[in-house]
């Protein structure tokens, strides 16, 4: 018998038919029991939504998301597990007051059977209780915090505090002192920034910060920079940690390097220069170090394909955040083909199970997997550093640093 997908959630039932409507229901499963093609609307069509800030300070960031989404299946068929695919975008805004309210409209209105988005910290704590409550597997592709109930819940991104873990230990070896470290006071701030003073303290790093603690900036708000900066110049820093993104690193960027301490090494999560921020940053990006799970010079064959794929329809190299929303088009299509090909009902709940058993997944970052506690990659990497790759400044990948999971 064909298997037809059923694009609903389990325990969610559909409304029972009339005589005539079940007759015809019947009619239909033996036409599929004899062989015939599966019956076509919504039955055989995947519904996916994208929930991404497509508004806000990381604007930016959820267009490369929904765009790098939208280029696996421009390149795949606009197809996913080959199933047809409605696609529904959601504005997740600069944070929960808007995220909540858009993931409820995907799964009660769209009647959505994944999602794949959320690019900040805060917005994905806010979301998560929701896609669970609900049953409908969310591919995260921004940076999470740890949780413990990750059931329904696949991130084809990072933890946000592994960025900062990543390159700890390579910051206390490089730099000759106490390293200032600065940050945004929201969720996704609180995660990254802790990821690297944890780490930096194990490896007995000191921070050049009066009271031993993270400075927070007022988030989203912060645009002036520079009373930061002569605190920062006071003390006996030998460089700087941080982490912006979006508008406000590059707000942050330019004026470090007008600052009085403009001369200390600065190290962030990758963020800070990637996408458009680093053109808009101009000279004052070069030479920042950055680390990453990913960067378009990786050589290999994935994102040798993903890159050209990528320039072809965008005037900037791609980002990590345009790979990990590839990623979960990628996840998607093999699982949905996995269900499909040993003959089982595709629905949120079968499409959560296939997730949990794909193994290892080729990818532009490299080859990875998803762990079985945290749900989350199991991947490598790397330190980067803005330099001139031609006419242009690009983020430049200078060494390998860890392969953090578990």
């Amino acid at each position: 018998m064909n298997n037809v997908l059923t694009a609903r959630r389990s325990g969610r039932p559909r409304k029972r038919a009339g005589g005539a409507a079940l007759l015809a229901l019947a009619m239909t499963a033996v036409a599929g029991c004899s062989g015939s093609a599966a019956s076509g609307g919504d039955d055989d069509t995947l519904k996916v939504g994208v929930l991404v800030p497509l508004s806000g300070t990381y604007e930016a960031i959820g267009k490369d998301m929904r765009d790098g989404f939208q280029l696996y299946l421009d390149t795949h068929g606009k197809k996913l597990g080959g199933r047809k695919v409605e696609l529904t975008q959601a504005d997740e805004g600069d944070g929960a007051p808007t995220a909540v309210p858009a993931a409820n409209k995907l799964i009660k209105k769209d009647q959505v059977d994944v999602i794949a988005g959320v690019g900040g910290g805060g917005s994905f704590a806010a979301v998560q209780p929701l896609v669970t409550k609900n049953k409908v597997p969310l591919l995260a592709t921004g940076g999470r915090p740890t949780k413990t109930d990750v059931k329904w819940i696949w991130t084809t991104s990072f933890l946000s505090e592994e960025p900062g873990e990543a390159i700890a230990h390579h910051i206390k070896d490089e730099v000759d002192g106490p390293v200032y470290a600065i940050g945004p006071d929201y969720q996704g701030g609180y995660d990254e920034m802790r990821g690297f003073t944890e780490a930096f303290a194990k490896a007995d790093g000191k921070l050049a910060n009066p009271d031993g603690k993270t400075k927070w900036t007022p988030f989203p708000k912060t645009t002036n920079f520079t009373p930061y900066f002569n605190d920062i110049a006071k003390t006996d820093a030998k460089a700087v940690y941080c982490f912006y993104a979006g508008k406000a690193a590059i707000d942050f960027v330019k004026q470090y390097k007008q600052s009085d301490v403009a001369d200390l090494p600065l190290y962030s999560p990758g963020f800070l220069t990637e996408g458009g921020t680093l053109p808009a940053q101009g000279a004052a990006a070069k030479d920042i170090y950055s680390v990453l799970n990913y960067a378009a010079d990786l050589d290999n064959e994935a994102n040798r394909s993903f890159a050209a794929d990528w320039t072809a329809r965008h005037d900037l190299p791609p980002t990590t955040y345009a790979m990990s929303a590839y990623d979960a088009a990628a996840v998607l299509d093999k699982a949905v083909a996995d269900l499909a090909e040993d003959g089982k009902e595709i629905t949120s709940q079968s499409i959560n199970e296939a997730i949990g058993d794909l193994g290892r997944i080729d990818s532009p970052r490299g080859s990875w997997e998803f762990s079985r506690t945290t749900h989350s990659p199991v991947q490598k990497w790397y330190l980067r550093q803005v330099k001139r790759d031609g006419e242009q400044l690009a983020n430049v990948v200078v060494q390998d640093l860890a392969t953090l999971g578990s």
